[in-house]
């Protein structure tokens, strides 16, 4: 059975629960499926595919994310890699495709990732620290979308299953 890591970068859980979703439906399409913060990742022994994602503020991609692309590299240049950003605070990601911001481009050249999926974020009414307690004041909400996000993971089981 192929055995993929699911690995995130998150700050306020947003992210790790679009990385639950991404595993639960990964797992439902008969691939054995891992789900991790990126951190806590030291090696990808035993691994066929990764699915790697950080979630975006300022339009950076989470340091987790970014470290695990660097720590990683010349492993993740030999597996089917696919990576996804989190964070726009309204519908757009669901509506259309949003392209991956500068260092993600940069990740999708040095490690060869299949593809590249962002999808909206999700920020509490009562989140902490500067600058995401002012924007919770007028963008509250979760705009993670559980079909936008099954399709995705749709999408990277079947090219699993034919490889």
């Amino acid at each position: 059975m192929t055995r993929v890591l699911v690995a995130y970068g998150s700050k306020m859980g947003g992210t790790a629960g679009l990385a639950d979703m991404l595993g639960a439906e990964l797992a439902a399409n008969g691939l054995d499926v891992k789900v991790h913060d990126a951190s806590d990742v030291r090696n990808l022994h035993g691994f066929d595919a990764v699915v790697l994602g950080g979630a975006l503020y300022a339009l950076r991609w989470h340091k987790d994310a970014r470290r695990f692309v660097r720590r990683h590299r010349l492993t993740l240049q030999t597996l089917p890699v696919w990576l996804f950003s989190s964070g726009p605070l309204d519908d757009s990601a669901t509506r259309e495709e949003i392209p991956p911001v500068r260092y993600v481009r940069i990740a999708i050249d040095r490690i060869g990732a299949r593809g590249h999926m962002t999808f909206g974020g999700r920020l509490s009414a009562d989140a902490k620290g500067f600058p995401a307690s002012s924007m919770a004041r007028d963008n509250a909400g979760d705009w993670r979308d559980p079909d936008h996000v099954r399709t995705w993971a749709k999408e990277i089981a079947e090219h699993l299953h034919t490889r």
